[in-house]
């Protein structure tokens, strides 16, 4: 009975791995709009859809590849943000207008 139930049992443990979300390696790409309430809006890259996502407490902001403050984004700045887990900021890469 095991012999003749054990492949079923690997088809489906692979298929859970496969299928489980990987939110470490997860992104989004567009243009800073502006932080507000511990929330980063930004507007997607090819479109004017706008996305909200929650600021991680510990995340890393570079600006121009330099270590920067949240406070340091404006309006219009290229922005690619790392997202973690339930899809919250755990990086944020962005240039500003003039790179």
């Amino acid at each position: 009975m095991l012999a003749k139930s054990l492949p079923f049992v690997l088809v489906v443990a692979l298929a859970i791995v496969w299928t489980r979300p990987s939110f470490a390696h997860d992104k989004a790409e567009g243009t800073f709009v502006q932080i507000k309430d511990g929330k980063l809006t930004l507007t997607t890259k090819n479109s004017e859809k706008k996305n909200t996502f929650d600021i991680g407490k510990d995340a890393a902001v570079s600006l121009d590849g330099k270590p920067a403050k949240l406070e340091d984004l404006k309006e219009g700045f290229s922005i690619t943000v790392a997202l973690g887990e339930k899809h919250v900021i755990t990086k944020v890469e962005a240039l500003s207008k003039s790179k």
